[in-house]
């Protein structure tokens, strides 16, 4: 009745490796930050100061919320390539739209802006069946071309201090990019957790063709998940151009690395249908955790950017272990 005992113990073996590759899998990404902010803070005593905290996180909100959207993308299996440059475009059109009308509605068409190239992205990718990464590569240039036409290589200075409030301005002792962020993962974590469309998401990234067969159409929620990134590429972008006062074509670029990169250290799997976006959420800050110590500490920007390529190539590896533990 009792069963093999050797058998038993086995079977006992395996589900504590289960449950632990689960807590890991779940927990992994934000023991990583922890461990790595307790090492900065000692190494510099100014790295848990206020002031140094709220810096750290009004530079990480940005790759943040690029990371949100692209947590839609490679849950369903796709990539895009093109958010640094919808980022500049959807910059350069925010403070572009600022000289003709108020702060409020050039903040929206700059961000529907971001939308609509996302859209398209969408479209191309759904219907024609092209890869994801061709298409995404394709509007990666041709979007940063239309930047450099809409402000004819030049940076387009911002002036309206409503405007500039977006990247620079508080709300309380929080800057405002940091609540943005933070509302963002909020709407977006009640999406993919309680609403049939973010079970349709991951049923996508799981495989298309059953999801197909279930009765979920593909076609539009594959259009609406590449316009969610291009929406959070729009509020990046805008929140951008606040804080640099202005729009520039050139900004963005390899933003689009880093996103994919904090998505996948997040715990979110490249071949889709697997991950979450609280884990986004802890892979950019892991992300922007190593940035600013590394700054703090004195690290040369070229030898930042060595240990970023290092990291990004590290979580791809990670990625490839998750996905060979999950076929085991």
């Amino acid at each position: 009745m009792n069963g093999n005992p050797a058998m038993t113990e086995t079977g006992r073996e395996g589900a504590a490796r289960l449950n632990w590759r689960g807590i890991m899998d779940k927990m992994g990404i934000v023991i990583v930050v922890l461990i790595i902010s307790a090492l900065f803070a000692v190494m510099d005593e100014n790295f848990l100061t206020w002031s140094n905290m709220m810096n750290m996180l009004r530079q990480t909100a940005i790759n943040a919320i690029l990371a949100a959207g692209m947590t839609f993308v490679i849950l369903t299996g796709g990539i895009d390539l093109s958010v640094g440059a919808i980022v500049a475009l959807a910059g350069v059109s925010g403070v572009y739209f600022s000289q003709w009308m108020p702060a409020l509605p050039a903040m929206l068409l700059g961000t529907l802006v971001g939308a609509a190239a996302g859209y398209v992205n969408g479209v191309l990718t759904a219907k024609t069946k092209l890869p994801a990464i061709i298409v995404t590569l394709g509007s990666m240039t041709y979007l940063r071309g239309i930047a450099y036409v809409v402000t004819g290589g030049y940076p387009l200075i911002l002036n309206d201090g409503s405007f500039i409030k977006m990247g620079q301005g508080y709300l309380g002792p929080v800057p405002i990019p940091i609540v943005i962020m933070l509302l963002v993962y909020a709407v977006f974590f009640v999406i993919l957790k309680y609403t049939v469309f973010g079970r349709n998401v991951y049923m996508i990234g799981g495989n298309s063709e059953a999801a197909f067969l279930t009765g979920i159409r593909v076609v539009p929620r594959m259009t609406w998940v590449y316009t969610i990134s291009g929406i959070c590429s729009g509020i990046a972008g805008v929140i951008l151009s606040a804080r640099l006062l202005s729009g520039q074509p050139n900004v963005g670029s390899g933003y689009e690395l880093d996103a994919i990169a904090a998505v996948v250290l997040g715990g979110t799997s490249l071949a889709g249908g697997m991950g979450t976006i609280v884990g986004s959420l802890f892979g950019a800050l892991f992300m922007g955790t190593l940035s600013n110590g590394l700054t703090l500490l004195s690290v040369p920007y070229y030898w930042q950017l060595i240990i970023k390529g290092i990291v990004i190539v590290l979580a791809i590896y990670i990625d490839r272990l998750r996905q060979r533990g999950a076929r085991g």
